[in-house]
C-alpha cells in the first residue's frame, strides 16, 4: 500500500472520529449560536481553501495563472447573488480571456 493511500485511511478515519465525537460528547444538550455559526462556516471554509489550493498550488510553488482571475470573478459573482451555474460561466469566461490576452 503506497503512502498515499495510508493517508487517505488515516484521514477517512479521523473524519469518521470527529463527526461522532459531537453526538458522543454533547448527548441532548444543544449547541451554542457562536458554535452553530461556526459549525455553518466549516464547510464553505473547507472548500474555498481546496479552491484556493487547486488554483494556486503547483507541484511546489505557487503557480499563478488565468485560473486566479476566474475564480476571483465566480466569488464575486456568487457574492452578489448569481446562481452557481452563471458564476461557473463567468469563471470559464473570464479565464478565457486572460489566456486569450497572454
Amino acid at each position: 500500500m503506497s503512502g498515499i493511500w495510508i493517508v487517505v485511511l488515516v484521514v477517512g478515519a479521523f473524519t469518521m472520529v470527529f463527526k461522532a465525537a459531537g453526538p458522543v460528547f454533547l448527548g441532548r444538550r444543544r449547541l451554542h449560536a457562536k458554535a452553530q455559526s461556526v459549525v455553518a462556516l466549516v464547510a464553505p471554509v473547507m472548500l474555498t481553501a481546496l479552491v484556493v489550493t487547486q488554483a494556486v498550488g503547483g507541484d511546489e510553488e505557487i503557480v499563478v495563472d488565468a485560473r486566479i482571475p476566474g475564480v476571483v470573478a465566480a466569488g464575486i459573482a456568487i457574492w452578489r447573488g448569481a446562481p452557481i451555474v452563471v458564476a461557473m460561466v463567468v469563471a470559464a469566461l473570464v479565464t478565457a480571456l486572460v489566456r486569450v490576452a497572454l
